[in-house]
C-alpha cells in the first residue's frame, strides 16, 4: 500500500483573515501522496471539470464522504424496513444487498 504523507498548514495568513474580517480556522492545506493510478484519475476529473488538481481532490473527497453517508443511510433504512420481515427466501438476497451497501460496490 502506498505511503501517504499528510501534514496540515494554515491556508490563510493572520493578516489576510484580519483584512477580510473572517476567521478561517477550518481552512487547512494538506500534502497527500497518491498512487500513480489515482493521480491519473484525479487529473482526468480536474480536466473534465476545468479545475485545479487541488480543487479536484477536495471535490472528490467531499463526494466520497457524501456517498459514504448515503450508503450508510440506505443500509439502515433497508435494515429497519426488513427487521420484521423474516422470510427465509429473501434472506440471501438481503445479505447480498447489505454486503453491497456496506462495501460500496
Amino acid at each position: 500500500m502506498p505511503q501517504v504523507n499528510v501534514s496540515a498548514v494554515r491556508n490563510v495568513s493572520r493578516n489576510q483573515k484580519m483584512q477580510k474580517g473572517v476567521d478561517r480556522k477550518s481552512d487547512l492545506r494538506f500534502t497527500v501522496g497518491l498512487a500513480p493510478n489515482v493521480v491519473q484519475q484525479v487529473e482526468k476529473y480536474a480536466q473534465s471539470t476545468d479545475s485545479s488538481m487541488s480543487k479536484a481532490i477536495a471535490a472528490l473527497v467531499r463526494i466520497g464522504l457524501e456517498g459514504q453517508e448515503q450508503r450508510k443511510r440506505a443500509f439502515f433504512k433497508k435494515l429497519k424496513a426488513n427487521l420484521a420481515d423474516d422470510d427465509p427466501k429473501q434472506e440471501d438476497q438481503l445479505v447480498d444487498e447489505f454486503r453491497d451497501l456496506i462495501l460500496g460496490r
